[in-house]
């Protein structure tokens, strides 16, 4: 897997992941489930790998030069 995931992304997604969690915790609404959802951003910020942008071809990250 090459990372395809940049430093901009990646701190985007660790702050929507964890204000997602926090939702999670915090929120007394039926839908605070739905901040679990959280955890895949910080993953694939964790990695460096989006699923979904290789399947759709993308990259946020600068290419390595050889």
């Amino acid at each position: 897997m090459k990372t395809n995931v940049g430093i901009a992304d990646r701190v985007f997604r660790i702050v929507l992941g964890v204000a997602l969690i926090a939702f999670a915790l915090t929120s007394g609404s039926a839908y605070a489930w739905l901040g679990w959802i959280g955890v895949v951003p910080i993953v694939t910020a964790a990695i460096g790998w989006c699923p979904a942008y290789a399947m759709f071809g993308l990259r946020t990250c600068p290419m390595r030069r050889a």
